[in-house]
């Protein structure tokens, strides 16, 4: 079993940044591919950036590519997604994910189902 918490979210304005923060527990191999969401109301789920923690190979949705870095700390069990240039539309709550297994970071990030998902944090951005 993996549990998987959010931290990290707040309000800040457009052009500011904020570090997102999963906390991992359970076994390393529950969790191969880990990413983040996002979704925003009234709109549907959109995959943000995915990282394989074996190799650190990532993959970035257009929308937040060279403004969103997605990490790993191994030794702390922790993922990060560093946001940059924050903009109104990046307003929504981001949720932690990850798969057992990962055959392709793009259907990862592309396809709704995930193994585990943490509980969210709220990012808003305002003009």
């Amino acid at each position: 079993q993996v549990r998987l918490v959010e931290s990290g979210g707040g309000s800040v304005q457009a052009g500011g940044s904020l570090r997102l923060s999963c906390a991992a527990s359970g076994s390393t191999s529950n969790r191969r591919c880990m990413g983040w969401f996002r979704q925003a109301p009234g709109k549907e789920r959109e995959g943000v950036a995915a990282i394989d923690t074996h190799y650190s190979y990532t993959y970035y949705a257009d929308s937040v590519k060279g403004r969103f870095t997605i990490s790993q700390d191994n030794a702390k069990n922790t993922l990060y997604m560093q946001m940059n240039n924050l903009k109104p539309e990046d307003t929504a709550m981001y949720y932690c994910a990850a798969d057992t297994s990962c055959s392709s970071l793009y259907s990862f990030l592309s396809t709704g189902r995930r193994d585990y998902w943490g509980q969210g944090t709220q990012v808003t951005v305002s003009s």
